[in-house]
This record gives structure tokens, sequence and C-alpha cells, in this order.
């Protein structure tokens, strides 16, 4: 196939640039030409705001659009002439308002979330226009995306932690869940849509099951052959100012998800990869000052 993918060169477009780019087709990778490209693939440099015809008449089997973020994001793309086949949208759970009855399923409304803000509302309206535009385009919309690559100060954090031998904050009992999805599934996920074409074009996709905060960090620390020390924080300390999600508990019905893709990676497995990969790539990463505010306001609080 020839394969049209917005972004190329950060974590999930990255790793989807090179998933397809592996399985044998025609990459295109469609950015400002900033960064490092993705191994295999062609680079269209543009900014996908300011196309001039660029892509005008130009014909992909398949739009893999991982980085629009608001409703001209994707008015612009289509409004460029391209031709495509199949246009799917990586969205996010962001979209479904925390009022919502939970598991979230995607006969549920959408509507503002008041822990993702305007960044939930810019989903949908992104959603909004691509299926008003696109009647048969397909949304995804996953829950915390892991794996290597991820640029993002997560599973990062803790490693680091983990290496320095460091007690680890976790807010109030840690027993807060969170639901993962390998980045490694979604490329797979996406392939699976081009292939079969399902007639449900919204899917939730993420692991069946969810994992508590102790449990998620004391795999982290597992990975280097560490156990992890925990440190309770009580009281209405911002949670974000030490650590690396918010105090929001959610989590996705994936039914639909499951009767298209089985077998996913085991999140110990996941995790390795992670840290495999950010040994040789720290700077890669976007580096928050957690342990910084830890040490500068947890040390005599918790020292007593």
């Amino acid at each position: 196939m020839r394969i049209l993918i917005t972004g190329g060169t950060v974590f999930v477009s990255q790793c989807v640039a090179e998933y397809f780019s592996e399985k044998g087709n025609d990459v295109f990778v469609l950015n400002r030409g900033t960064r490092p490209q993705p191994e295999n693939c062609y680079c269209i440099k543009a900014d996908r705001h300011f196309l001039h015809g660029i892509l005008r008449n130009t014909y992909f089997d398949a739009i893999l659009d991982m980085t629009a973020y608001s409703a001209d994001d994707i008015k612009d793309l289509l409004d460029s002439g391209v031709r495509f086949r199949d246009y799917i949208f990586l969205s996010s759970s962001a979209v479904y308002p925390e009022t919502n009855a939970r598991p979230f399923s995607e006969n549920q409304s959408t509507g503002r979330n008041s822990f993702w803000g305007d960044y939930g509302l810019n989903k949908i309206a992104a959603e909004q226009m691509l299926l008003e535009s696109v009647p048969n385009a397909y949304i995804v919309r996953p829950p915390y995306l892991y794996g290597a690559k991820n640029n993002v100060y997560r599973e990062a954090f803790v490693f680091d932690c983990a290496e320095l031998d460091r007690k680890f904050y976790v807010p109030r009992d840690g027993k807060m869940n969170l639901q993962f999805f390998n980045v490694l599934d979604l490329c797979r996920f996406l392939e699976v849509i081009l292939q079969r074409h399902p007639s449900d074009r919204i899917f939730n996709v993420g692991n069946e099951d969810s994992i508590s905060i102790r449990d998620w960090v004391s795999l982290c620390y597992g990975i280097i052959g560490k156990s992890c020390e925990f440190v309770e924080v009580q009281g209405n300390i911002p949670w974000r100012n030490y650590f690396c999600f918010y105090d929001y508990e959610y989590f996705l019905n994936v039914d639909r998800q499951k009767r298209l893709l089985g077998g996913l990676k085991d999140l110990k497995k996941g995790l390795q990869e992670s840290y495999d990969w950010y040994i040789d790539h720290k700077a890669r990463v976007g580096r928050r000052n957690y342990i910084e505010y830890i040490d500068s306001e947890f040390a005599r609080r918790f020292s007593k």
C-alpha cells in the first residue's frame, strides 16, 4: 500500500511509520523536516496547515493521521486535494467526560472532561470534522500509550527513580488504577482495520485489564532488578508536581477491539522494551522536574 502518515518523527507516529514500512508498504511521512526521519520512509516536507498544493491529486491507499489535535488540523489536510481510500485518526480517551458511566464505551456521548480540558474538546472537534467530511473514516481512542520510543516522561521517570535507588512517592495509597496500551499493539490494530474494514467506525483500544499505580511502579522497578519502597503522599498536593499521571481514574471498554485483535503484549515485556530503548535514548525524553520537586518539598516533611 501507499500510506501517508502525519508526523513520523516522535513516539507514536514514528513507531507507526516504521511498522508499516517494515511490512513492505510505501510509507510517506508528512512533517516539517526539523527532526530525524523514520527509516525507509519518504518525507513530504511541509506544514499540514500550509501545503500549497503539494498533495493535490496525490493518491494514498490510507492516511494514518497520528498528529491531528483540532478541527483545523483535519480540515486543512482534507482541503489539500489529497485523494485516499481509508482514513484513520488517532483520537483520545480524553473525549469522554468523567461524568460518564464507566467503563467508557464508544456509544456514549463525548463532552468536556475537566481533567483534560481543551485537549479533549479539540479532539472532539477533530473527530466531528472528520466524520462530517469522511463518513467512512475510522477513529481510534486509546488510554495511556507506552513502549519503546516513548518521549513522555512516564515510565522513564520511574526508571530514573529505580536507577537512583530512590524511594517512590506515591499519591495517597497508590491503589488508583491505570489503563495502558502498547504502541506496537496500536500499530497492529491499525493494520487490522486496513485489512478487514470493520463496520464499526469508532474504537476504544487498550489492555483489557487495568493496573494499580503501586503495581505499575513495582513492575518498572523490577525491570531494573530493584524493589520499591513507597512513601504515601496524603493531602491536597497536586499530583502533577511529583507524579507522572493526573488524579483521574477511568477505564475504556475494549470489546470492539477484542473482536478484531487478540494476543496483546504483556505489560512487563512492554515495559522491558521501553527500558531497553530508554537506556540509550535518554536525551529524547522530555524530562520533567518531579525528582527536584520531591527533594525540595518533601525531604523534611517525610524524614520526620
